[in-house]
């Protein structure tokens, strides 16, 4: 058996990195890999893959819901009005990440988020824009898994020459992984055949036309 598979307590075989948690395991099994063309899902794991930085994905998962309720669900246009009243606020949330300099890269991409929406149409059509071509094959080895490939590299470039912060290429790489831009479900994981077949229904959002 792949030796990045695990068999849990149901019998199914996953990837070996939710272990035996049952909120990771929800994650694995009904988020991660999925593909999603909504924007503030998007802009909402953008700004928490960057408060993940330094500290693992679990910490922020357990966390998640605070994370909604003090960025006002992660409305973009919300948290791109935020003041230094709320900053005080969100440096004051025992909740959440109390740390300022990715507070303010959250408020700060939202700003660049509206410019991107009004640029692209939508930060989906933007986002999808950097989605590679064609499947990789599936992994075989949690080795055989990168921290970074060309594309996350090329759309992290891009992003901080739009002025977003915490857009490094491993944490664009971890979100592309986790919103169904790649399929990096090990090989013999159940849920990488469901990821494949909501990836080829889904219609990618396309740019709007500049305007003339």
């Amino acid at each position: 058996m792949n030796s990045a598979l695990s068999v849990g307590a149901d019998g199914r075989a996953r990837c070996w990195w939710p272990g035996s948690d049952e909120a990771y395991l929800a994650y694995h099994d009904h988020e991660w890999g999925r593909p999603v063309a909504d924007d503030r899902r998007l802009f909402e794991k953008l700004c928490l893959e960057g408060f993940q930085s330094g500290l693992s994905w679990l910490t922020i998962l357990r966390k998640r819901e605070n994370f909604r309720a003090a960025f006002r669900g992660f409305d973009i246009a919300a948290v791109a009005g935020f003041d230094a009243d709320d900053m005080g606020r969100l440096l004051g949330d025992a909740g959440i990440v109390r740390h300022r300099g990715k507070i303010a890269a959250a408020v700060n991409n939202a700003a660049r988020a509206l410019e991107v929406i009004e640029e692209a149409g939508s930060l989906a059509a933007y986002i999808w824009s950097w989605a590679p071509a064609g499947a990789a094959p599936a992994p075989e080895s949690v080795e055989a898994l990168p921290a970074s490939t060309k594309e996350s590299a090329a759309l992290a470039r891009d992003l901080k020459h739009r002025g977003w912060s915490f857009v490094g290429p491993t944490t664009v790489y971890a979100f592309m992984q986790s919103m169904g831009l790649v399929n990096d479900h090990v090989a013999g994981c159940f849920a990488r055949a469901q990821c494949d077949s909501q990836r080829a229904a889904m219609a990618a959002p396309s740019r709007s036309p500049a305007p003339m």
